[in-house]
């Protein structure tokens, strides 16, 4: 199967989507990866070289994947871009993916959720879209959980080479969003998911059967004939 994941910016895959992406790799899938934004816009303090910074950072991080297409489009800026469209048509056609992940519409970051409504309407009826969960899950109601325990180890050491953007914040982030996340479905201390949504448009009316497995139910419960055991 071929795999697309589309991130915003230069570490957006790796802490949305990195765990998702490594079940596909891992089961013989074809991973490409497109990042639209050049990441020149992500540090408080100016720095002339963070484009070549961030890309060198993305290659590190990601080195486990084909190498990563960069759009280099303005960061910060993706909803005034007026060659977005085009370029994602263009990789979509060359791609021909048979599922692409990109981010939610309701994420916190104006590149996010632009990127999202822009790769949503280019895909139109001819590829099914995956949509990552948000930052910490706020606002996201997931219906696809992935488990990602045997991959997180690999997706904190893919955050930390992410120099130029502090990456201890969001790995301390990921540690309490992904354990989270597997919490929800009842998985045990110390697992870890990643969360999704998919939302039914003909014809991909359900795409389950092109996906990893869900996090296996357990046979305990925190709850137990209506209360806390």
């Amino acid at each position: 199967m071929k795999v697309l994941a589309v991130g915003a910016h230069p570490d957006d895959i790796e802490i949305y989507m990195f765990g998702l992406l490594s079940n596909f790799l891992d089961r013989g899938d074809n991973v490409s990866i497109l990042i639209a934004t050049d990441g020149a816009a992500g540090s408080k303090h100016k720095d002339f070289n963070l484009k070549e910074k961030r890309h060198k950072e993305t290659l590190q991080a990601l080195k486990n994947f084909s190498k990563p297409t960069f759009l280099n489009l303005k960061d910060g800026n993706l909803s005034q871009s007026d060659i977005i469209l085009n370029l994602l048509e263009n990789n979509f056609k060359k791609i021909r993916p048979d599922l692409i992940i990109t981010h939610s519409p309701e994420d916190y970051h104006p590149d996010h959720r632009y990127l999202s409504r822009f790769v949503s309407d280019v895909a139109s009826f001819k590829y099914p879209v995956l949509f990552a969960d948000t930052l910490l899950g706020i606002n996201f109601i997931p219906n696809y959980f992935v488990d990602i325990t045997k991959f997180f180890k690999k997706k904190i050491i893919a955050i930390n080479y992410h120099k130029s953007q502090n990456p201890i914040d969001y790995i301390n982030a990921v540690k309490i969003w992904n354990s989270f996340r597997a919490a929800q479905c009842n998985a045990p201390i110390n697992h870890f998911a990643e969360a999704y949504r998919f939302e039914p448009r003909f014809p991909f009316n359900d795409i389950r059967s092109i996906l990893p497995d869900t996090p296996k139910i357990q046979p305990t419960s925190l709850f137990k004939l209506g209360g806390l055991i």
